[in-house]
């Protein structure tokens, strides 16, 4: 499934899609009536997809209500964790397999995400677009589905690491070294390229969480 361009008859895809760009934030309560209005469909639909979405646990209970549900500090730790050893293997296989039309193809992306740097969001949902191209030059279906199951618990963080006072370009420049290695055909250093932008990533997220940004 694509998350960016969900199937207009799909309520699921849609009400996740809104999940993942921030439209809905956890904590926010999502309303049947408010959801078939929304996106132009019926409220069979959109009640199997909120029953689906609880199942999966994008969605919890308070009280009669079902909210985004949210991450604790353990589970982000987890979530590191997994995204750090999938994401790892990818780029390791991405320089194996990846076609120079692939690889130009990141390149591309760091030099248009550039012009993103004063806008976060924007930034990160570039960013999740540009990690999940890594994904797809690893040429393994298998891995890709499993990392889809990480990114779609990823839109279930309040914040982003990229609204931290300059980890934008940082950002950009370690996307930067991930691709060179890519290119240089250097699964050990792609993978270790992207191990450590993540591990920068979750320290910079967890330095947001206890406050060292108060602007963000």
């Amino acid at each position: 499934m694509n998350l960016h361009n969900p199937n207009p008859n799909d309520a699921y895809g849609m009400i996740l899609n809104a999940i993942d760009a921030g439209v809905y934030k956890p904590g926010d309560r999502l309303v049947e009536s408010e959801l078939a209005e929304r996106f132009g469909v019926s409220r069979t639909p959109i009640r199997e997809a909120l029953q689906r979405l609880e199942t999966q646990s994008m969605l919890t209970r308070d009280g009669r209500s079902l909210i985004v549900a949210s991450l604790n500090h353990n589970q982000m730790a987890e979530l590191y964790t997994v995204r750090g050893a999938l994401e790892g293997l990818a780029a390791e296989l991405a320089a194996k397999h990846a076609a120079d039309e692939e690889i130009q193809v990141l390149y591309d992306m760091i030099e248009e995400d550039q012009a993103l740097l004063s806008e976060p969001r924007k930034l990160s949902q570039a960013n999740r677009r540009f990690h999940r191209q890594i994904h797809l030059a690893s040429h393994n279906t298998y891995l890709v589905q499993q990392l889809d199951l990480v990114y779609r618990s990823m839109a279930l963080l309040a914040t982003t690491s990229l609204a931290a006072d300059g980890r934008g370009e940082d950002a950009l420049a370690e996307h930067l070294k991930i691709v060179k290695a890519i290119e240089a055909r250097d699964g050990k250093a792609a993978s270790e390229a992207l191990r450590d932008h993540l591990s920068i990533a979750f320290k910079v997220r967890l330095q947001i969480d206890a406050g060292k940004f108060d602007d963000v």
